[in-house]
């Protein structure tokens, strides 16, 4: 049996596949040389799926799965973790952001006993509006996965296969990898370890993609915005009872009350938005229970390709 599988989701990196496979199978040759390496090609619009066919009819440790549009990252993780045969899963960026080289080092720490081991790179290689929608994004993952965990989450993780039982039957087209695997443990851990710049094109992960991600995170995995809403309908409630108190107290001692048609139209709109955003966040959770009542998939596989014996 294989005993490390790399899960891999590829969206136009044509350019950079090929050394990829070729500096995965450097580096994993000492550890596992049985390893197997699962491509998912998240319909993008470049040569990539035709680069896997090539990759995986010459080479018995390749195999490729094209999804029929583009699902997103995660979903296309998703993917293949569902298809690993090891016992160990491996997941990467596929831009040589995260060196191939740096794995053993994630395994080694893995052996202590930790269930997962995120790779947290020593020195950021993104621009200004990449970073903070990155950190936007794990304070986000902090109400589903614990402040301490979140701050270290990155795409470079290994983790034990066993863990994908807690989430097997789940459906929803809403991903987070980094919450499912909470479902399964509490083990997880991070190292450091060197992150390279991007040597070809440019991030799929947008300021505005990352934002969305993010927003989609704390709606589909936490309560935390339905928690939010109560405290502000309460503090507004409040808000609203002290003003009712001080035009009670202004008529009993000066035995008139507070003029002006700006005062109460100010305070109708506050209550007014408050009430309008509380029905906003119910209302993004329906749909995400109405999406799940579609059972509509995450993901949706196009073609196959593996070497044929």
């Amino acid at each position: 049996m294989t005993q490390i599988s790399v899960v891999i989701p590829v969206y136009k990196s044509e350019d950079s596949l090929h050394e990829l496979y070729l500096r995965l199978k450097t580096s994993m040759a000492t550890i596992d040389p049985d390893f197997e390496v699962i491509l998912v090609e998240d319909a993008g619009t470049d040569r990539s799926w035709d680069i896997i066919t090539e990759l995986s009819k010459a080479n018995k440790r390749v195999s490729g799965v094209q999804l029929s549009r583009n699902f997103g990252q995660h979903n296309a993780l998703l993917c293949g973790i569902r298809m690993a045969q090891g016992e160990i899963i491996v997941t990467m960026d596929d831009d040589l952001q995260h060196p191939p080289e740096e794995i053993p080092k994630l395994l080694n720490k893995l052996e202590e006993g930790w269930d997962v081991v995120y790779g947290t790179p020593e020195k950021e290689q993104h621009g200004f509006w990449r970073d903070v929608a990155s950190q936007i994004t794990k304070l986000a993952l902090q109400s589903a996965m614990g402040a301490k965990t979140a701050r270290h989450v990155t795409a470079f993780r290994v983790f034990r296969t066993r863990l994908r039982e807690a989430f097997a039957t789940y459906r929803s087209p809403f991903i987070s990898i980094d919450v499912l695997l909470t479902w399964a443990t509490t083990r997880f851990a991070a190292i450091p370890v060197r992150h390279e710049s991007r040597r070809r094109g440019e991030s799929s992960y947008t300021f505005r993609r990352l934002v969305v991600h993010a927003l989609n995170m704390m709606t589909g995995f936490s309560t935390v915005p339905l928690q939010f809403a109560s405290l502000l309908g309460f503090a507004c409630t409040l808000f609203g009872l002290l003003v009712f108190l001080y035009v009670i107290g202004r008529y009993l001692i000066h035995g008139s009350s507070v003029p002006g048609f700006p005062f109460l139209a100010s305070v109708i709109a506050i209550f007014s938005g408050v009430q309008l955003f509380a029905l906003g966040i119910i209302g993004e959770y329906l749909a995400r229970m109405h999406f799940r009542t579609m059972e509509k998939p995450p993901y949706v596989i196009r073609a196959r390709s593996e070497m044929v014996e």
